[in-house]
């Protein structure tokens, strides 16, 4: 083929097309795996953050959106026999050291935190990566407090909760989730 402005942009032309379907093969093929894969990831944290809650629905197909100060969190309430016991609270901060982080929060009727589990981050590994382990340490824990009646900030803010060591920004942006999941929580029990 003689190297011309025509050849050249009819070439290219066909190779952006035939990229372009392969993308989009490629999409198609996974775009349901991924969606099946989180949802799975999505249900097992629900099951991860209700420990001791008995609960006989699907908290997933209940799940209720509430906005607190502009942003959006997800409620998934656990109900036996329709009987509100609890809840897996679905919240994020953008103020990580990293930028986001989202957590799932469970909280019994009483408001207890019954346990959590890190969704998303980007946190420094070996630092801000440690909220996974840090604040479920028996020395650290927040499962098990009261988020209406503790001071849910770290403890060099003048809170009840000590932060990860060399990670105080990491700690500041999961206790935010914490206390933005708790606004909805109650925002959302007050409806019920």
């Amino acid at each position: 083929m003689k190297s011309t402005l025509v050849n050249m942009v009819l070439s290219l032309g066909i190779i952006t097309v035939v990229a372009a379907a392969a993308l989009a093969g490629v999409y198609s093929m996974t775009m349901e795996p991924i969606a099946q894969a989180k949802a799975q990831k999505q249900q097992d944290a629900i099951g991860q953050v209700l420990p001791g809650i008995e609960f006989n629905n699907n908290p997933a197909e209940e799940a209720v959106e509430v906005t607190i100060d502009g942003e959006t969190v997800t409620v998934f309430p656990a109900r036996k026999d329709g009987q509100l016991t609890g809840a897996a609270v679905e919240s994020h901060d953008n103020n990580g050291f990293s930028g986001l982080i989202t957590v799932m929060y469970g909280f019994n009727e009483a408001g207890d935190i019954t346990g959590y589990a890190v969704m998303q981050h980007a946190e420094t590994p070996g630092l801000g990566s440690k909220m996974g382990e840090w604040f479920c340490d028996p020395a650290h824990s927040i499962v098990g407090l009261n988020a209406k009646s503790s001071n849910l900030t770290v403890s060099k803010d003048g809170g009840d909760v000590d932060a990860i060591t060399a990670a105080t920004i990491s700690s500041r942006a999961f206790l935010r989730a914490l206390t933005l999941a708790n606004q909805a929580y109650d925002q959302f029990t007050a409806q019920q």
